[in-house]
C-alpha cells in the first residue's frame, strides 16, 4: 500500500502564501506521477497542479498559473505546493493524488491511484 500524508495547509489572508507538502511512503513505485487536487464546499474535487516523475513536465489549472509552483524531491518521496498571491476563492480542503507510470502527467480524477486525506486552506479576504 502506499501512504499519502499532506501538511502545511492554514489559515491565511489573501494575498499570502503557503507552501503545501505531501510525503509518499509505504510500496512506493519506482517511477510515479504526483498531483494536487482541491475540492471547495458544495463543489467537485478539481485539478489544481500536476508533475512527471522527472519533474520537467507540469501541468496547472488555468485558475492557478502563475501563482502556484509544483516541485517534487524524489530523494524524499515528497511533492511540494508553493501557492502565491493567494485569494478567498483557493480556499478548499487540499489534496496530493500519485499515479504510477515514469510519464504520468494526468489532469484528472481517474489519473491518480492513490489519494492523501486533505490539508484545508483557507484565505480570508
Amino acid at each position: 500500500q502506499v501512504q499519502l500524508v499532506e501538511s502545511g495547509g492554514g489559515l491565511v489572508q489573501a494575498g499570502d502564501s503557503l507552501r503545501l507538502s505531501c510525503a509518499a511512503s509505504g510500496r512506493i513505485f519506482m517511477f510515479y506521477g504526483m498531483g494536487w487536487f482541491r475540492q471547495a464546499p458544495g463543489k467537485e474535487r478539481e485539478f489544481v497542479a500536476g508533475i512527471s516523475w522527472t519533474g520537467y513536465d507540469t501541468s496547472y489549472a488555468d485558475s492557478v498559473k502563475g501563482r502556484f509552483t509544483i516541485s517534487r524531491d524524489n530523494a524524499r518521496s515528497t511533492v511540494f505546493l508553493q501557492m502565491n498571491s493567494l485569494k478567498p476563492e483557493d480556499t478548499g480542503v487540499y489534496y496530493c493524488a500519485l499515479a504510477p507510470g515514469a510519464g504520468t502527467l494526468a489532469r484528472t480524477r481517474a489519473g491518480y491511484e492513490y489519494w492523501g486525506q486533505g490539508t484545508q486552506v483557507t484565505v480570508s479576504s
